[in-house]
């Protein structure tokens, strides 16, 4: 069918709980921290459970939990406004077992007023863990807001080395109840 774009999925197993892999013929498209179900199908595309196509994904992400991989080399398929792509590219070259504040990230891609829409930006980010969101802290390298939640911002971070802050308690438990669902 021409105009129509196949995405195959699969759920695996992490350390961090499941993930939802997505991704084209062009590159990965989509993991998220699964809850449940997949991301709403838009308009032209066609989803299809395939573990198959998704092995060499899994094979990296599975390398990255053992300690074993640092450096992502998988085919990325990002879809978002420019200003979206240039903060993911951005997020992109923060070295594992690094941070970067959302500041530095607005600086890095010469919009040094815009860190709250990096922030947002860094919300929609469609390919966790692989476009490192995670190594993104408050101006204090305090944890703030992360789609899986803080424990797994956490132990993602401490998985790597880096460096933080952990926010105060209260703040801490109430990030875990409003993170995002998928």
């Amino acid at each position: 069918m021409a105009g129509v774009t196949t995405i195959f999925f699969s759920v695996i197993q992490s350390p961090v709980g499941p993930l939802l892999i997505a991704a084209t013929e062009t590159g990965l498209r989509y993991l998220h921290f699964y809850r449940g179900k997949p991301p709403q199908s838009a308009a032209g595309e066609v989803w299809i459970e395939s573990s198959e196509k998704l092995r060499r994904y899994e094979e990296q992400i599975s390398g990255y939990f053992r300690g074993e991989l640092r450096e992502f080399t998988c085919p990325l398929d990002l879809v978002g406004t420019t200003f979206q792509k240039d903060c993911w590219q951005a997020l992109l070259r923060i070295p594992y077992g690094q941070t970067r504040s959302y500041a530095e990230i607005a600086r890095e891609i010469g919009r040094p007023q815009a860190f709250r829409a990096v922030g947002q930006a860094n919300h929609d980010n469609p390919i966790a863990i692989i476009v490192p969101c995670h190594r993104v802290v408050g101006a204090n390298g305090t944890l703030t807001g992360y789609g899986g939640g803080l424990t797994t911002k956490e132990n993602l971070l401490q998985l790597e080395g880096a460096k933080f802050r952990l926010p105060p308690s209260e703040k801490r438990a109430l990030e875990q109840q409003t993170r995002l669902e998928f």
